[in-house]
């Protein structure tokens, strides 16, 4: 019996099962999320401003983060980077249900996770000192965060490029245009 990872367990509390995942593969799904963690620290930062009236930008930023997976329809074409970067990390949760190929069960996801927690810290130090050391220290946690998640992106763009020649499942995921007419 295959236990679930804990990105199946997260991609789940996002809605992404099934056919959701097409929905999330809409590059402007993609796009948009990264929008996400720097609306979050402005949210957070407005503290500063509005006091609690942060409490609505926070929240707001939340469940847009909550719900940006599924927000947009299944896209016209798949035949791009994002899309196929979240086609990798459907592969990649689900790892424990397929076999996948050696150069992919290296530890460079994982250290893309802790260089996004590592950036994370960062984010979270410089919102709570606030004033210009803050402004940087959030812009650095911001900027390491963000490229982390590029990196990590693109690592499972190759990780379905190789995939989908093994695995003809997989490969249907891709199409153009002309094909979803």
């Amino acid at each position: 019996m295959t236990t679930e990872t804990t990105d199946t367990r997260i991609a789940k509390a996002f809605g992404l099962s099934g056919d959701n995942w097409m929905r999330h593969a809409n590059p402007v799904s993609v796009w948009t999320r990264f929008a996400v963690l720097p609306l979050l620290a402005v949210s957070v930062w407005s503290r500063d401003w509005i006091g609690w009236w942060s409490l609505v930008p926070i929240a707001l930023s939340l469940v847009f983060m909550m719900v940006n997976p599924l927000l947009f329809a299944v896209p016209k074409s798949t035949r791009n980077w994002a899309s196929r970067g979240v086609f990798g990390e459907r592969v990649w949760a689900e790892r424990n249900t397929v076999e996948l190929p050696a150069q992919y069960t290296s530890r460079v996801p994982n250290v893309t996770y802790a260089f996004q927690v590592a950036g994370l810290a960062l984010l979270v130090y410089g919102l709570v000192v606030l004033g210009l050391p803050g402004l940087l220290y959030t812009l650095a946690g911001i900027a390491i965060v963000q490229c982390a998640k590029a990196w990590f992106i693109d690592r499972m763009v190759l990780l379905y490029e190789d995939i989908k020649t093994t695995h003809p499942a997989y490969a249907g995921w891709e199409y153009t245009e002309e094909k979803a007419r």
